[in-house]
């Protein structure tokens, strides 16, 4: 079960919005489950109207209107970012507060889970209410009022009610909304239990990702993007940091792909960073409406992406401290980057993709001495994977993927709490030489398929290994994602780059009814004309020449290889490009 919680300031207007059509007409039948007992006794039995709404929000409101007491909200993010802005703190702040006496907080299903009964939704609403502090029949402070209303699925299909509440009590005190955020997870965590739901297991292990706000789905829906901002900006700046080697690059990256990025210093220096911010830059329509940019914190975006935490992979060796504040401070001012000649600026040649899929065949060995028990290490493995799938993805989809849906998936993995992340290691594998090839490499017209196949092979292996590895840690519903996600996604892609690879280079077709070509002791059984990377992904996918009698070697005869044996005999050609791709 989802909490998520929002405050405003008009209770009609809150308590209108679930009695209404929704934005998609898609509410049906709204009616009341459950309230403190005042607004119970004002409401009807069956359907609500829309002046049943209004009243019922006069009668939730009725303490604070009589009593005068008023409930002010600051919005720290808000005020923070204004500050860094150089906006004086006592106007942030003063812009940053508000009036928000108005308590709003939907409980959602999964659609999977069905639909509760009337009576159940009553049960849990009440139960919620009370661990949240606002109707406890058991302590001596008077109940603030509120109303539980259900209207249907969600759109998804998932069964919910929406909780209207005021945040003020009957004797005119404020409800302590503190940390209310948590407190609801928790509480949600408790009800699970009690009322017999599907428990998270993200909750129980600290391991959960935030949800997409309506308000975020509804801008991403009005200017036809497939996907919200903060997921666009997430996966972006998870692939320039896993294709960073330090701090100051990582600054250069994010400006090369249009990213708006500013520092967050220490209290009262401008020197010392601890943490940043990103913002997608607003489009030429959204300027002249007068839309102004929207910006995440890294730990908005995810947990592992938090500064500290991309520190851990960094070198900060040589002038790498110095390179970065100045890159920061550079970004903070709209200025030119700094340094003009960094690898970022590198167009690196197909050919380093075949050492790309060795790096990832290196990865998967390391992989595989990760304890099942070590979720810290884990955690930060599949961090760095969506990294290489992010880039990928930056480089080769023009709209979000197979590619992305796999760093998506495998971030998922990646969040665990601050305080369990592992200790620095510079000498332990972190693949950032793949994010770096697959970022930067040159896009080709033909002879890139076979390598792309080749790499993607080694992927996919790798994703196994997460779901294994989620499984042994008893997350089945991570470790079925997972799976799904290779099966539906990435092996459909394998498959068109293993055919197309074939188109490209002259490969047999399976399909083909022409006879065998001429095989010689030199190719280790390729037919005359054929390039052993060609080959070499025919053998991968059991794809190839099957008509006549099988060349000896090839994929009609042998098994099909593994893909760390494909990796092992791709096409070196690239082993010269030096130390600065390795690992």
């Amino acid at each position: 079960m989802i909490p998520n919680i929002t405050r405003g300031a008009k209770m009609t207007g809150l308590v209108s919005y679930p009695a209404g059509p929704g934005r998609s007409n898609e509410h049906e039948n709204p009616h009341v489950v459950a309230g403190h007992e005042a607004v119970l006794f004002a409401a009807p039995a069956g359907e609500l109207s829309h002046s049943d709404a209004i009243e019922l929000a006069h009668e939730i409101d009725t303490a604070r209107i009589v009593l005068g007491t008023e409930v002010f909200y600051t919005n720290r993010r808000k005020m923070n970012a204004a500050i860094d802005d150089g906006t004086p703190r006592s106007v942030a702040l003063a812009d940053a507060t508000s009036d928000r006496n108005v308590w709003h907080c939907s409980l959602s299903l999964n659609p999977d889970e069905g639909q509760l009964p009337d009576a159940t939704w009553g049960a849990i609403a009440a139960d919620f209410m009370r661990e949240m502090g606002f109707d406890d029949p058991n302590s001596p402070r008077p109940a603030a009022r509120w109303v539980a209303i259900r209207h249907g699925t969600t759109t998804a299909g998932g069964d919910h009610i929406h909780i209207a509440a005021s945040a003020v009590r009957e004797d005119g005190t404020k409800v302590d909304t503190f940390n209310d955020f948590k407190r609801a997870q928790a509480a949600c965590g408790t009800l699970e239990r009690a009322h017999g739901l599907v428990v998270l297991t993200s909750r129980e292990n600290d391991r959960g990702t935030r949800g997409v706000k309506p308000a975020e789905a509804g801008v991403a829906a009005r200017s036809g993007a497939v996907e919200t901002a903060r997921a666009r900006l997430e996966r972006t700046v998870r692939a320039c940091a896993t294709a960073s080697k330090t701090e100051g690059e990582f600054v250069r990256r994010l400006r090369a792909e249009k990213v708006l990025v500013r520092p967050r210093y220490d209290t009262g220096t401008t020197g010392s960073v601890v943490g940043y911010s990103v913002a997608a830059t607003p489009t030429a329509a959204e300027r002249a409406a007068g839309g102004k940019p929207v910006w995440f914190g890294g730990g908005r975006l995810a947990k592992d992406l938090t500064l500290p935490r991309l520190r851990d992979e960094w070198e900060t060796t040589g002038t790498a401290q110095q390179d970065a504040a100045a890159e920061w401070s550079a970004a903070r001012r709209g200025a030119a980057v700094i340094i003009t000649t960094g690898r970022e600026r590198t167009q690196l040649d197909a050919g380093l993709m075949a050492r790309a899929a060795e790096d990832i065949g290196k990865w998967n060995t390391y992989l595989s001495s990760i304890p099942a028990s070590d979720t810290a290490q884990w955690a930060r493995a599949a961090g760095r994977t969506a990294g290489v799938f992010a880039a990928w993805s930056a480089r080769t989809e023009p709209t979000p993927g197979p590619l992305a849906k796999a760093a998506t998936a495998l971030s998922q993995s990646a969040q665990i709490p601050a305080h369990q992340r592992i200790t620095p290691d510079p000498d332990r594998r972190h693949a950032g030489g793949a994010a770096l090839i697959v970022m930067q490499t040159a896009l080709t017209a033909r002879g890139g398929a076979a390598a792309n196949a080749l790499l993607l092979r080694q992927m996919m292996r790798t994703m196994e290994a997460f779901a294994d590895a989620e499984r042994a840690a008893g997350n089945a519903r991570q470790a079925h994602e997972l799976v799904r996600v290779r099966e539906r996604e990435l092996t459909t892609l394998h498959t068109q780059l293993v055919r197309k690879s074939v188109a490209d280079r002259g490969a047999v077709s399976p399909a083909s009814d022409s006879a065998p070509r001429a095989v010689t002791a030199r190719d280790d059984g390729r037919p005359d004309g054929v390039s052993a990377e060609a080959w070499e992904a025919a053998r991968l996918t059991g794809l190839g020449n099957t008509s006549g009698a099988p060349h000896r070697g090839g994929p009609a005869y042998a098994p099909t290889a593994s893909p760390g044996d494909g990796a092992d005999r791709a096409d070196r050609g690239a082993r010269g490009a030096g130390e600065a791709y390795e690992r």
